[in-house]
């Protein structure tokens, strides 16, 4: 049987008593990538920002492998091991390429320094430094951008950016990564080589991925499971191919 990574039992949140996600009960596997679809104002990004913390649960509760993480801060969960890319971009603009993946790696346990060492500039310091640098091309490696290292990140393309941003995740050591509409505004060819990637990252680090995605088309190429929203209930559930053929689904995304 395989390992459940993420696991959310009766999940939900209100706002003022308007019920904005009610009973979500995710089971994603190892090694999946799982999907998470429906309408705009379904609740998906809702769902997101409860597994990061960024809101607290009103009822249910989530766990990664088996460990409760409810009521956590963001920096805890992410400590755990779930990390998160944006439906809007959020980069350091004006910090470059590679700067922007070291502050992922300012997570990691090997990268700590003592504000004491930092401060004096003592050894250990310049030491991390390079450490830090010489990861962060490894990383960029993966996607394509190590020649974009000392430019800024305003000055990527947008499908450049989107990759940087997963990098920077990434540099986390994330168990579960949270991709949050990775492939919109991007053109059919950055679509496909975006896919690629993800797949990439699924067997090189043996990643879990829970995605958001609006284009149906990429959600049935890499999804080996999905669970359907609307209104922030779950109304489909499963196997991708049959999930959106579903009716439910169909009449939730064109009406009658």
């Amino acid at each position: 049987m395989s390992e459940i990574v993420l696991e959310t039992k009766n999940l939900g949140i209100s706002f003022g008593g308007l019920h904005a996600v009610s009973d979500v009960n995710l089971q994603v596997k190892k090694g999946e990538i799982y999907g998470l679809i429906g309408p705009n104002g379904a609740g998906k990004t809702t769902i997101f920002n409860l597994l990061t913390g960024v809101y607290q649960p009103t009822e249910g509760t989530f766990y990664l492998n088996g460990k409760e993480l409810k009521k956590m801060s963001q920096e805890r969960i992410n400590h755990h091991g779930i990390a998160r890319t944006f439906q809007n971009i959020r980069l350091f603009n004006n910090m470059t390429v590679r700067r922007n993946v070291m502050v992922g790696l300012h997570n990691r346990k090997e990268f700590k320094c003592s504000m004491f060492e930092s401060l004096f500039r003592l050894p250990r310091h310049f030491k991390v430094e390079k450490q830090m640098k010489k990861k962060a091309v490894e990383i960029l490696e993966i996607f394509g951008l190590e020649d974009e290292r000392n430019s800024l990140a305003c000055n990527l393309p947008y499908g450049k950016q989107r990759k940087l941003e997963i990098a920077r995740a990434l540099a986390t050591e994330p168990k579960l990564l949270l991709l949050d509409e990775p492939a919109a505004g991007m053109n059919p060819n950055e679509t496909e080589d975006l896919r690629r990637t993800i797949e990439l990252l699924r067997d090189k680090f043996d990643l879990t991925i829970l995605l958001i995605e609006h284009d149906l088309k990429f959600v049935s190429e890499i999804c080996d499971r999905i669970t359907v929203l609307n209104f922030g209930t779950t109304i489909a559930g499963g196997n991708t191919k049959e999930a959106l053929s579903d009716p439910e689904v169909i009449k939730a995304y064109i009406g009658k």
